[in-house]
């Protein structure tokens, strides 16, 4: 199951960074953890493997928030997921947050930062599934 970008992904970000289409976005990240995190090989910073996905991914997450709030973002909210109402079991999340960012170029500051790539291991660790939705903020003209 997915959980990090593929390329193409990323590129299809890097074309719309700069051009019209580019501004304001909320990033929707939909997360599924793992019972117990695993690692490839140590995890950085020496910590211990022997954690909950949550556990992992929360130490990806306090290297995120840092990240951030340096490229102009924020997490609007964050809450846990009660239950899939439509969708099959390969739909089911534990958690959803909301992230706004200034623009894609500040997503992606934040995808590339050196920092986060180390981080990414903890991310990786933690999440047996992951979707991340590129999202308007709401107040756009339709």
């Amino acid at each position: 199951m997915a959980v990090n970008p593929r390329q193409d992904q990323l590129q299809a970000l890097t074309d719309i960074a700069g051009s019209p289409e580019d501004g304001p976005l909320i990033m929707l990240n939909l997360n599924r953890y793992r019972e117990r995190a695993q690692y490839e090989g140590d995890p950085p910073g020496g910590v211990n493997p022997d954690v909950t996905g949550r556990e992992a991914y929360n130490r990806y997450g306090e290297v995120a928030l840092g990240v951030l709030e340096r490229v102009g973002g924020r997490v609007l909210w964050d809450a846990a997921s009660a239950g899939t109402v439509i969708g099959g079991d390969s739909e089911r999340y534990d958690e959803v947050i909301a992230v706004e960012y200034p623009n894609v170029a500040a997503f992606l500051g934040l995808a590339m930062d050196p920092a986060i790539l180390e981080a990414m291991a903890h991310r990786s660790a933690g999440l047996e599934q992951a979707t991340i939705l590129r999202c308007g903020t709401g107040l756009e003209q339709r």
